[in-house]
């Protein structure tokens, strides 16, 4: 995703139990879902993954 640009952010919460959180573009939604459950991490079972579509409401800048 970092290479074709499709990553936005990523990375994890910093509490005792963090959570990993990763924002990219998609075109579909059935992209995004193949992204995500094509992760090597999530396909070796290491981290689990849920998908949440997202739209920008406010932005710095």
């Amino acid at each position: 995703m970092l290479a074709d640009g499709r990553l936005i952010l990523a990375g994890r919460t910093q509490e005792e139990n963090p959570i990993g959180l990763v924002i990219f573009e998609a075109e579909t939604e059935e992209e995004a879902r193949a992204i995500m459950e094509g992760n090597p991490a999530v396909q070796a079972g290491v981290m689990t993954a849920t998908l949440h579509p997202y739209r920008v409401a406010l932005i710095r800048g």
